[in-house]
């Protein structure tokens, strides 16, 4: 995913990936990266967890409006270990 985000980068449209395997994501360089330590299959949460995963959404497109190039960002969340809250407005 992260060659394709470098090919969709240089057509001028910004992207950012969400990945699983840090080293993975080191290796590639997609242009931004939120990186989850989270099981395979579950790149934006738990199944039926709506919080959980409107949190990663907003914590992904957040990533896109600031990161900066070649950034990888980490919010160390924990699996089924954490409390979200909805972003304001996000109802």
């Amino acid at each position: 995913m992260g060659l394709i985000a470098r090919i969709i980068e240089n057509a001028g449209i910004s992207t950012i990936c969400i990945v699983s395997l840090k080293p993975i994501a080191e290796q590639i360089r997609p242009p931004r990266t939120l990186h989850l330590a989270w099981p395979f299959g579950h790149p934006l949460g738990e199944p039926g967890n709506r919080i959980q995963q409107l949190a990663v959404l907003h914590a992904a497109l957040q990533a896109l409006a600031t990161a900066q190039p070649g950034q990888i960002l980490e919010p160390g969340w924990r699996w089924r270990r954490e409390q979200y809250t909805l972003p304001e407005g996000w109802g």
